[in-house]
């Protein structure tokens, strides 16, 4: 019979201990999910009075034991173990130590239910108040869906697994995928592991293939790992991963560089780009954006991002304000932080590096310069001229500017001759003179291996901690650098490396791995601006050459923030490799090009965000802005003003000051000195995250196959641990870790020291095929050995149905005094708790009290110690005392009573909470019905369609707030202990 048969199905909670088709498992999550008939429109009350759960659970019996299954609650009988029949077990362990491993367990599985921020300020991270803001401003809301839009170099990457954090606390976070660019997914992946401990694996373009060979042909890749890192580039793979997509779904779904994601019009790769994250912003509850870049100074752009986190907010893309959306967003400069990062970002020092030109680049300035073209005159209006993009391309090197030649040469000569002779006769010309800029007679080229050789500029090619980055647009400069460096430096082949856009994921993380590794022998790293987005490459360099002068104020803010970011040590030096010229008008053109460098310094010390300036928001709009004045022929005064006067009236088509919304946000939006909505989640545990392991893996060590378990030693909190050949523990371990390398070999090693394990860890990125991963892990409350060590104290101390009763000698209690110590909590529909209470319950004599909140029963007791030094409390407890069998009895007598008084006080505090919360879900109901109003207005009565969707969105959103907020469920009721009092 199941359980839908035998009727009302008996609540469930984290933590239970259950039984399924005849075995013992402890759940370790509950999901909602709801059924329906194929071609029925649900009613949204019969929908959440149907809502079934699928329940994740850990096998304790022998025969399933660490084995991991999900049941449905409609399909299979999960029958919970009844509180009224728990059995006490007498602890007569030394100082109660079973008794505390076990409660520890289960306070660690209590679900936080308020919005403070409980484990992330414990991450192995500087503690900065601005970092805690995204979390604390994405938990207050009923999703938590948030676009992180700070600055380049403030932090975005850790301000996700910020949140993430707190979300795997609240058993929000069991799956969790993570998309971004192909460069930056061994640099995620380690960020998270490092500082936070989530473990995601890297679904690469070859980890795939040999994913889908271990499959079956029909099983989804997307399922076989929880936690998943892949790069926007192999999702957007439609055919390939399209249906794969959309039958997963995940906790949370984090995409990085989101800006290249927004709707912006005809861009067919960016259109690929949004309709991918359009997708995935259906497959979760949480969504998680992150941009330096976040608009493009078009309402209406903006509004697909906001769409995505919340479809119910915008009704009208064209027309809203800044009020309707500052809860999905939040976005801080530099300035705006300037407290909580002082010391911990110096300020750039920049020079511009003037070469005055060779007689061959004046020459072939002169020719270009002379071009006269009939492909320019019948360019559209919009578009460059092909003698900008020839300027363009022989400013970053002889050799760019060739390459673009030879392309056009070559589509020259598939057109008719009679019009393209003479386009043809002069670029053929312009070759000629570019051929004869030799590397010798390249003085930009000549000037940098001045620099790279001078006392002044003090590089030291042997430092394996002093390293280049050498920035150039285009692939060709960046080739040739590579090349003519290292044998006009005398550099060994492998001290220099070249990065680009032509590469594969794994090429790339490669040699960012090999430029970030202490232990490489790499010097000089040579990248186009693929590499400028979001890297981090600080820890070992805080040198950064443009070899060529970017067009885009929004490229210089993203290339210098890879050395200029919170992090970095010394000074960044960064340099500008400019052209002094003789020809007149390509003087005039390189003055445009040091306008530009000083407004993005400028800029970022006053606005923050230097893509105010010109008002586009898109590099190639910038580009264009760029190439215009230099084509109408403006001086670099004219061009100065137009920028000084851009920022203050951004000519933009959908709202006159819309980019104003981003231009201050720190009035609102900074953080207090101390966050005010921080809680401490080891205020009431009785153990720190040290100690609870290392007693855990001490006490289980027969069962984790562990052979010895010793401290680090030398003055370092940790742990060290080996195991023996066919450890359980060792091969747990290997599959909730990012990398099996983390545990290669026999032992493993833990640390709650952040600066050890810094040192020990290397600076930066590694790939997943290298050897590089640190073997000591940052040991915390989110750590996989803890959730391993609670698994264990839960279901291996005590039987089912069982619970300890502890002697203690307390001058509060004596040997008429019982307290039983119950947790109880009340989910929602989505099977989330939205009460989670800690109860003890006072008896004396056998009559009822009092209760008592958590900490008042450590005070009564003296477990915790409240009351009691902590190196003391112990002698306290256990201390060689007798449980009295009639203590037992009169525990076990006591046990209706007890789950009584603790059912009706939960009732009491979810009558409470639904009168707190009735008032929000009316809220929320009412603005979705204003936003169907408003959207079907827009849409006009004939947009059947469009109407229908927004139907859809409407009736899911309501269910899915109902369901949220809905308690209809009981109490679910445990047994943690009982205390009795000893006589003194």
């Amino acid at each position: 019979m199941t359980a839908v048969e035998q009727g009302a199905k008996a609540p469930l909670s984290v933590g239970q201990r259950v039984l399924v088709r005849d075995q013992e498992w402890l759940v370790t999550k509950i999901e909602g999910y709801t059924i329906g008939y194929e071609g029925q429109e649900q009613n949204k009350e019969w929908s959440a009075r149907q809502s079934r759960k699928a329940v994740t659970c850990v096998g304790i019996s022998p025969l399933v034991r660490d084995y991991q299954a999900t049941f449905l609650d409609d399909l299979d009988t999960i029958e919970p173990v009844d509180p009224t029949k728990t059995v006490f077990v007498a602890d007569n362990s030394p100082h109660a130590q079973d008794s505390h491993l076990f409660l520890e367990s289960m306070l660690r599985s209590t679900v936080p239910t308020d919005n403070a921020i409980h484990v992330a300020q414990g991450a192995a991270m500087d503690r900065l108040p601005y970092q805690l803001k995204p979390a604390e401003q994405a938990l207050a809301q009923p999703r938590q869906r948030i676009l992180i839009a700070d600055a380049v170099g403030l932090g975005k990457t850790l301000e996700a697994g910020i949140l993430m954090s707190e979300l795997i606390r609240r058993h929000k976070g069991q799956r969790i995928l993570v998309v971004t660019s192909k460069a930056m997914m061994a640099q995620f992946q380690r960020e998270m592991w490092e500082h936070f401990t989530i473990p995601l694996t890297s679904l690469d373009s070859s980890r795939i293939q040999r994913i889908r060979a271990d499959i079956p042909a029909n099983a989804n890749p997307f399922n076989y790992y929880d936690k998943v890192i892949v790069s926007v580039d192999t999702l957007k793979r439609d055919i390939q991963y399209g249906a794969a997509l959309d039958d997963s779904y995940w906790d949370i779904i984090v995409i990085d560089e989101a800006q290249n994601v927004a709707d912006r019009g005809n861009d067919r790769k960016r259109a690929q780009r949004a309709k991918l994250a359009q997708r995935l912003a259906n497959r979760s509850d949480t969504l998680i954006m992150l941009s330096a870049t976040p608009h493009d100074g078009r309402a209406k752009s903006f509004a697909s991002l906001m769409n995505m986190l919340d479809p119910t907010t915008l009704p009208d893309p064209d027309n809203y304000t800044k009020e309707d959306i500052r809860q999905l967003y939040i976005r801080r400069f530099k300035k705006d932080v300037a407290a909580d990062v002082s010391g911990n970002f110096p300020e750039r020092r920049v020079t511009q590096e003037k070469c005055r030109t060779s007689r061959a680049e004046e020459d072939a300035f002169d020719c270009l310069v002379g071009l006269h073209l009939k492909m320019d005159a019948r360019r559209r209006s919009n578009d460059v001229l092909f003698r900008t993009m020839l300027e363009k391309s022989l400013f970053s090197s002889p050799a760019a500017c060739i390459k673009t030649i030879d392309e056009r040469l070559k589509k020259l000569r598939h057109t008719d001759p009679g019009d393209a002779t003479g386009d043809q006769l002069q670029l053929e010309e312009l070759r000629a003179r570019v051929q004869d800029i030799t590397p010798d007679r390249f003085t930009r080229y000549q000037r940098l291996l001045d620099l790279l050789r001078s006392k002044d500029y003090d590089w030291d090619p042997t430092d394996t901690r002093d390293r280049v980055v050498i920035f150039s647009e285009r692939i060709e400069t960046a080739k040739f650098l590579e090349t003519h460096l290292r044998k006009d430096l005398d550099l060994p082949r492998d001290a220099i490396v070249q990065m680009d856009g032509s590469m594969v994921d794994t090429e790339q993380q490669q040699v960012v791995q090999e430029f970030n590794d202490p232990k490489s022998p790499v010097r000089v790293l040579v990248a186009s601006d693929v590499a400028s987005e979001g890297l981090n490459l600080h820890k070992l360099s805080h040198r950064l050459i443009h070899f060529d002068t970017p067009w885009s104020l929004m490229v210089f803010q993203q290339r210098n923030g890879r050395i200029d970011r919170y992090g970095q040590t010394a000074t960044p030096d960064i340099r500008f490799m400019l052209i002094d010229p003789v020809n007149d008008r390509i003087r005039g053109d390189v003055r445009i090009l040091e306008v530009l460098a000083d407004k993005e310094r400028q800029a970022r010390d006053n606005i923050g965000d230097p893509a105010l300036l010109m008002g586009k928001f898109d590099i190639e709009e910038e580009v264009k802005v760029t190439a215009a004045a230099i084509e109408s022929g403006q001086d670099a005064e004219q061009f100065d003003r137009s920028l000084d006067m851009t920022h203050l009236d951004v000519d933009v088509d959908d709202a006159d000051d819309f980019s104003d919304w981003f231009s201050d946000e720190v009035a609102d939006d900074a953080a207090p000195a101390e966050s005010a909505f921080s809680a401490d989640d080891s205020a009431l545990g009785l153990m720190d995250d040290y100690e609870y392991v290392r007693e855990g893996l001490q006490r289980f060590k027969e069962a984790a196959g562990i052979e010895r378990v010793e401290e680090l030693g030398d003055g370092v909190t940790g742990l060290a641990v080996q195991f023996t050949p066919d450890s359980l523990l060792h091969r747990w371990l290997r599959r909730h870790v990012p990398d099996p390398d983390v545990v290669r070999g026999d032992h493993a090693e833990w640390t709650t020291d952040k600066e050890y394990l810094q040192a020990r860890s290397n600076p930066l990125i590694a790939s997943l095929a290298d050897r590089h991963w640190s073997r000591t892990q940052y040991l915390w409350a989110l750590n996989p050995i803890v959730e391993w060590v609670g698994q264990k104290a839960s279901s291996l101390l005590y039987g089912r149905a069982q619970a300890p009763i502890v002697a203690v000698r307390s001058r509060h209690l004596d040997g008429h005094d019982l307290i039983i110590l119950v947790t109880g909590s009340i989910a929602n529909n989505h099977a989330v708790p939205v009460i989670d209470e800690w109860i003890g319950l006072h008896y004396r004599d056998g009559r009822f009290v009092e209760a008592l909140s958590l900490e008042e029963t450590w005070k009564r007791t003296g477990f915790r110690g409240s009351l009691i030094p902590s190196t003391e409390r112990r002698q306290y407890v256990n201390a060689g005392d007798i449980i009295d069998p009639q203590h037992l009895e009169q525990a076990a007598a006591l046990l209706p009573d007890a789950v009584a008084q603790a059912t009706g006080m939960l009732r009491e505090a979810r009558d409470g909470y639904r009168q707190r919360t009735a008032r929000q879900v009316d809220e929320q109901l009412d603005r979705i019905d204003q936003w169907e109003r408003k959207r079907k207005s827009v849409n006009g009565e004939s947009a059947a369609k469009a109407n229908q969707e927004v139907d859809r969105i409407t009736g899911e959103y309501a269910k899915w707030v109902r369901d949220s907020y809905d308690t209809q469920n009981e109490p679910v009721i445990r047994i943690a202990a009982a205390f009795t009092g000893v006589d003194q």
